[in-house]
């Protein structure tokens, strides 16, 4: 959620207000009522616990129906420090905020119920909370339309949804959320579709799904609109008539203009004023699925439930052996690209792989790669006359045929040698045999044995002459030269996290200059990005955070926070939330060599107030 920091010292600080004793731990909840809650949109509940700075095991099945979903902890505990009378004295406020985000469906004031949060072995309940769910305004500016492939499938085919969110071209919008019951339904296993857009961005639900999202311009009711679509596969599990719900989307539309009374927390404008945006939201039509359960007759014995076309081939290395030997069986399951419902072959079942092979209880996980799941297990033949490995057979209903298929794997031909088993003479050496202790003459030497001192060769150790030996200085140079070399190259280098990290935040304010002036070589379409980009990016690098997962809103915090300047702050955001709010209207944030050379001046101000 966008003000989720923001808010997480809100309800710290208020629940610091109602703490009990020192060294107590409470557990209280609250939500964030800092803006209107409007129906289908998720919303910030948080839990604080008071007095420990460890996250807690939440039961959150008090909350099952407002689907909870995880926004992250942060420690939020403080360390205050006084003088009096020359003596310091130092107190700690332990406390640690949990964050969810909850979704309603229906207008009115709520009760959250309390909810069990178990610390170390100590059971504590929160209070309820009540909140006031808005019920949105309408507006023609927007439209919204949900579509099936298929209004009827079998159990396991495939079923493409496709959302379409339709934006006026003279419609100003800022954020929307997508509310789309049909993802997080239990009846359905949700795979990604192809993506055939090679312009397609990816997009966060507020449940945490990624979606691919692509964007054009349309006619749509003989008006231009903007279309925004993206698209799943839901592959369903049981048969029966499912209600997918209707499925609904909520944005903020700009209404007008108003001026900033809140010169830090609100959302600013160059001049002192701010866009007013009022929550819209519009709905498809209610959809349902009819799923066809399969036929009974010709179903094998080991189908599962897949559904579609699909292919099955398998390897196997060493093909030769010896009895007992470890064999890498691989297998690998194609032909759809819908690949979630493929489950491990039942090799057990396999009677023949059973009677000749050793095959092991445990297994490893699958790999999906290049549209195909891979398999791998060891086996082990238990005698020689094994000559192949058996065909794998993989059984799945044909949806266009309407009947069912069994695929096999070729079989895979072996040689196994039998095993030698060792006795004791292969141990101790060959069979005994009549020496001849008879010396006989050698052309070049020794022709009898040899008595006294001359015999003799002197085995003993000298360091020197291991030292410079050739074979002692290849052990004791090789490491010796590897350690002074690695140190060398470390105390050159100085690569420690610390420093990087600061010579990151050094170089933060060239890199981003650097980049600005790219931008105005840029085409025109991809300007705003370029600059968001750079922007973020800035800020990332300047302060430690991750860039990718900045908001507008938190630039404008940590800007505000390190030059205690909010009007650089508002500035700052205000280009973001431009530019970010082109991408989804008519509306265009120009992004000139003025634009440009504005942003590099504040790039200057923040970095030479942060000092």
């Amino acid at each position: 959620m966008k003000r989720a920091t923001y808010m997480i010292l809100v309800c710290a600080l208020t629940a610091s207000a109602s703490s009990g004793a020192w060294g107590q731990v409470r557990v209280v909840a609250q939500v964030d009522t800092s803006r209107d809650i409007y129906v289908g949109e998720s919303f910030a509940y948080m839990i604080i616990i008071d007095g420990d700075n460890k996250a807690g095991e939440v039961d959150l099945s008090p909350l099952a129906s407002y689907n909870p979903q995880s926004t992250g902890n942060q420690d939020v505990s403080q360390t205050s420090t006084t003088i009096i009378n020359n003596k310091v004295s130092r107190s700690v406020t332990k406390r640690y905020v949990m964050g969810y985000s909850l979704t309603v469906l229906q207008a009115g004031e709520i009760e959250l119920p309390p909810v069990a949060v178990t610390l170390e072995g100590t059971r504590y309940k929160t209070n309820a909370v009540r909140a006031n769910i808005l019920e949105p305004g309408t507006t023609d500016k927007l439209d919204f339309d949900v579509e099936l492939s298929d209004q009827r499938c079998y159990v396991g085919q495939p079923v493409i949804m496709t959302v379409k969110f339709y934006v006026a071209e003279t419609a100003d919008v800022g954020d929307f959320q997508f509310n789309v019951p049909a993802f997080s339904d239990d009846s359905f296993y949700v795979e990604d579709p192809e993506i055939t857009d090679p312009q397609a961005k990816m997009f966060r639900l507020h449940t945490g799904m990624s979606v691919a999202v692509s964007q054009q311009r349309v006619t749509h009711k003989n008006q231009g609109f903007t279309l925004v679509s993206f698209s799943k596969v839901l592959i369903p599990k049981r048969p029966g008539e499912i209600n997918l719900g209707a499925a609904s989307v909520t944005a903020a539309l700009a209404v007008g203009r108003v001026r900033s009374r809140d010169p830090f927390f609100d959302d600013f404008g160059f001049f002192g004023s701010q866009k007013q945006y009022k929550r819209f939201a519009v709905s498809a039509k209610p959809l349902k699925l009819t799923v066809l359960p399969l036929p009974d007759e010709g179903r094998p014995a080991d189908f599962y439930g897949l559904v579609g076309r699909y292919t099955i081939e398998a390897s196997a290395a060493p093909t030769k052996v010896s009895v007992g030997d470890p064999i890498t069986l691989t297998i690998k399951i194609g032909g759809s690209r819908y690949l979630k419902p493929v489950q491990w072959p039942a090799l057990e079942q396999v009677e023949e792989l059973t009677r000749n092979f050793k095959l092991p209880s445990q297994k490893a996980s699958p790999t999906v790669e290049e549209g195909l799941k891979t398999f791998v297990q060891t086996i082990r033949a238990n005698n020689d006359k094994v000559d192949r490995i058996p065909p794998i057979p993989l059984s799945y209903f044909d949806a266009d045929q309407g009947k069912y298929i069994v695929a096999q794997t070729a079989p895979i031909a072996l040689e196994v040698a039998p095993t030698k088993i060792l006795t004791n003479t292969d141990l101790e050496g060959t069979q005994p045999e009549q020496v001849n202790r008879q010396v006989e003459a050698i052309k070049e030497g020794l022709s009898a044995n040899y008595e006294g001192p001359d015999a003799l060769v002197n085995q003993g150790f000298s360091l020197l002459a291991a030292a410079v030996h050739p074979g002692y200085l290849t052990i004791w140079a090789v490491p010796l030269t590897g350690l002074i070399v690695s140190s060398l190259v470390k105390l050159l280098a100085r690569t420690s996290p610390e420093q990087v990290a600061r010579r990151r935040r050094r170089m933060a304010k060239s890199k981003a200059l650097k980049k600005l002036k790219t931008i105005t070589v840029a085409d025109e379409e991809q300007r705003q990005e370029l600059l968001v980009s750079a922007m973020k990016q800035y800020i990332g690098d300047r302060f430690d955070k991750v860039a990718g997962s900045l908001t507008a809103d938190d630039c404008c915090e940590i800007v505000a926070s390190a030059t205690n300047d909010s009007e650089i702050a508002a500035k700052y955001k205000d280009t973001i939330t431009a530019c970010e709010a082109s991408r989804y209207s008519c509306s265009q944030a120009d992004v000139d060599t003025d634009r440009i050379d504005e942003v590099a001046g504040l790039i200057r101000s923040i970095e030479k107030k942060s000092r």
